[in-house]
């Protein structure tokens, strides 16, 4: 009876190695696979021919007039830096890399070991208009519009975001807000990898003058000004009341 067993055993694993193991052949179709592997998928691959193109190549170049994510267009030669060398016609198409690439306060945050304060390019009306861009399309769905931390995200069950009016946030240094928006902290992945150096400087800008908008004092208010705060608020005139119609 065990011999019987073993001898029954023995044929089916032979059956299944016959089967599945020496086919006896060679094949370029993939192998059976209880969990197929992500590996032989269709996709294109790298520097991969493709049929579906008439060229037959699969690595496509650029829509024509298309910037990479992250770049920013050259400035023309009259707002390079002084004492420049003029830049080629030919070669002011080309884009410039608007990620973090350096070890300074613009590309970091900080001033030596510690976080630096204050904007290192100038704070204007356009960095401002830009700054509002970018926090309305990156932070905003979060953070809310006023930067309250009421955000759409908050309806849907992420309770965690923080309100960038505490005063806390008021109170931290410009640079340790651009750590954070680069590398990320907690739940709030990194936008390094998303928003430009320049555009993060920008958010931050914007940021801090939704800050002062629900946080001012009167000694925000120019002295020239004071005196409207106090003055009553205007009284709207009453409307002319409509005459009734005749009645009939």
């Amino acid at each position: 009876m065990l011999r019987g067993f073993f001898l029954i055993f023995l044929l089916i694993g032979i059956a299944i190695v016959a089967v599945f193991g020496f086919r006896g052949q060679t094949s370029t179709g993939s192998p059976i696979e209880v969990f197929p592997d992500m590996v032989r998928q269709m996709k294109v691959r790298a520097q991969a021919p493709l049929a579906f193109f008439a060229d037959g190549r699969g690595s496509r170049p650029p829509v024509a007039g298309t910037v990479p994510i992250g770049y920013q267009m050259p400035k023309p030669n009259s707002e390079a830096s002084p004492g420049a060398a003029p830049v080629p016609s030919e070669m002011n198409v080309q884009p410039h890399l608007g990620f973090s690439s350096g070890s300074d306060y613009f590309d970091t945050g900080k001033m030596g070991a510690n976080w630096g304060d204050g904007f290192p390019l100038p704070v204007n009306n356009d960095l401002m208009e830009r700054g509002k861009q970018r926090f309305n399309i990156n932070c905003a769905v979060c953070h809310g519009p006023t930067a309250a931390g009421n955000g759409i995200t908050k309806q849907y069950g992420l309770t965690t975001v923080v309100s960038l009016q505490d005063e806390r946030i008021r109170k931290m240094a410009d640079g340790e807000i651009f750590n954070t928006i680069t590398n990320g902290k907690n739940t709030m992945l990194p936008y390094g990898p998303n928003v430009g150096v320049t555009d993060r400087w920008a958010i931050i800008a914007y940021l801090r003058a939704l800050q002062r908008s629900q946080n001012a004092t009167e000694a925000d208010v120019p002295p020239q000004n004071r005196a409207e705060l106090d003055k009553p608020p205007p009284v709207p005139s009453p409307e002319p009341s409509k005459p009734e119609a005749p009645k009939k």
